[in-house]
């Protein structure tokens, strides 16, 4: 699919300003995939897709998250992490995309989880450091993206954790086991030099 007939799709589905989020969004994945070395065609995609459901009805997700056998922890979390799996299954089935990775991308950037792909994490980034974010943490991750995809990734999984807690909510664990992931992995960097 071009990523004109694929935006024409997105944009029936969204708000203009969730629209225009996501023309954010594809530019600064299409830079980070290019700069990282994941699939550029892959990450336009992806971050066209990657809000598909955000304007779905709670209950439809709720619905496909039960009858996809997703995982039943997403029901007691925030919400807002359910238009990523929710979406991923739609944009699959009504949206025709098949390939895995564009999938993953999609269904990962709310939650993120231990293990990401350059891809995943190139649009778990782009989601939040597109131009349009002005929230504070925004900046800097848009300035660590610059140097290094992980801290980028850090930097994000930090700042969206304490944000949960200062709001006294729940931290989704693939979350966590996604900030650990990157934590861990510098820890065996830092420690091989």
């Amino acid at each position: 699919m071009e990523s004109k007939q694929a935006l024409a799709i997105v944009k029936e589905q969204l708000k203009d300003h969730r629209y225009q989020h996501t023309l954010g969004v594809m530019e600064t994945a299409i830079e980070l995939a290019g700069k990282y070395g994941a699939d550029v065609k892959k990450a336009e995609m992806a971050a066209i897709f990657h809000d598909y459901a955000k304007f779905r009805q709670k209950e439809e997700m709720r619905q496909i998250i039960l009858n996809q056998n997703m995982r039943r922890d997403l029901l007691i979390h925030n919400e807002e992490l359910w238009h990523a799996p929710a979406g991923a299954y739609l944009v699959q089935k009504e949206a025709g995309i098949e390939d895995l990775e564009v999938l993953d991308a999609i269904r990962y950037h709310t939650s993120g989880k231990a293990g990401m792909s350059v891809l995943e994490k190139v649009i778990y980034v782009a989601d939040y450091i597109e131009p349009g974010r002005r929230f504070p943490g925004a900046e800097e991750a848009r300035e660590a993206a610059k140097r290094d995809l992980n801290e980028a990734m850090i930097l994000s999984l930090q700042n969206t954790i304490m944000f949960l807690l200062k709001k006294n909510q729940a931290v989704y664990p693939m979350t966590i086991e996604a900030y650990n992931d990157l934590i861990l992995a510098k820890r065996e960097d830092l420690n091989s030099e």
